[in-house]
């Protein structure tokens, strides 16, 4: 949600008005003014994994299935790096 909220913070920046109402982040990366490597987008796709709907439980369970200490270590790892990366586009106005 981190990385949702950051790229919705810059989408407001960008555009002065309300994010749209999408939990995709590359949509909202798409959306804003940054200029995201091939890299980040790919970072990005991955992250986007984390957000399932409730409608599809089956979805869920395999998914948490694959949710060991390493997995989760490598993909947290991945989400600070990117939410790191976002907060060093950020320029604030002088």
């Amino acid at each position: 949600m981190v990385v949702e909220k950051v790229l919705k913070a810059i989408y407001v920046r960008d555009k002065n008005k309300v994010p749209p109402k999408t939990h995709n982040l590359i949509r909202l990366a798409q959306s804003t003014t940054l200029n995201f490597p091939e890299e980040k987008m790919l970072q990005l796709d991955r992250i986007n994994d984390f957000n399932m709907e409730a409608r599809y439980p089956d979805d869920k369970l395999s998914f948490y299935k694959t949710c060991n200490e390493e997995f989760t270590k490598e993909n947290l790892e991945i989400i600070k790096e990117m939410y790191n990366w976002l907060n060093s586009q950020i320029q604030l106005p002088t």
